[in-house]
This record gives structure tokens, C-alpha cells and sequence, in this order.
């Protein structure tokens, strides 16, 4: 595998992953595109402006897609609405207490101790 990061195509779709993959996406689609329609009998600007869709229709099909990947970088906490200070609380033993009690603490609610 480090060979194959040592091709300079390779590396630079190693930097910038998502416009290699909207290249790799828009390529495909385009020979797709002209696979299918070639006896269509579509003029040149028809061809242009389909490409041109084409290519476009790929960019929003990665950007989308990243949408995903952004939402993967965020901390859990933030997904599932909890502040750092909050999850410290919940985390920390402090010896005092068990753990549901600093749960209870973090989190603003009672419960009612063991007998």
C-alpha cells in the first residue's frame, strides 16, 4: 500500500478525496450518459448541456454524501445534545458517590436514596 501512495495521482486523491471522488463519479456517469444516448440524435449543444449536468449532478451526489462525513467528526456529545461539562460530570467518579448519583447530579434530577 505505501507504493501505490507514492503515485502522484493516488497521493493527490489521497489529499483531496472528495473532488477525486467526484472526478471517478463524473467520468463513469459521462460514459454512461454517452453509452446510452449516442444514437439519440441529440446535437452538440444538447451533448454539452447534458455533460455539463452530468458532471454537476455528481458534485451534489459527493457533496451530499459528505454530509455524512461531517457528522462522523463531530463528538458524540454533540450528537446527542449533552454539553462537555455535563458528560465530565456524568464520567467523573468522584468516591463520594456511585455513578448514578453523579449521572443524577450532571443531568439536574433526584432520586431517591436506597434504604
Amino acid at each position: 500500500m505505501q507504493s501505490l501512495e507514492n503515485i502522484p495521482p493516488i497521493k493527490w486523491a489521497f489529499t483531496h478525496p472528495r473532488i477525486a471522488a467526484w472526478v471517478v463519479l463524473s467520468v463513469g456517469m459521462v460514459v454512461l450518459l454517452v453509452i446510452e444516448a449516442r444514437d439519440v440524435g441529440l446535437t452538440a449543444f444538447n451533448w454539452v448541456s447534458l455533460i455539463v449536468m452530468t458532471v454537476l449532478v455528481a458534485g451534489a451526489c459527493i457533496w451530499i454524501v459528505s454530509w455524512e462525513d461531517e457528522d462522523e467528526s463531530e463528538p458524540l456529545n454533540a450528537k446527542m445534545g449533552q454539553s462537555t461539562t455535563e458528560t465530565a460530570a456524568v464520567t467523573a467518579d468522584t468516591g463520594n458517590g456511585s455513578s448514578s448519583e453523579a449521572k443524577s447530579e450532571a443531568t439536574g434530577t433526584t432520586e431517591a436514596p436506597d434504604k
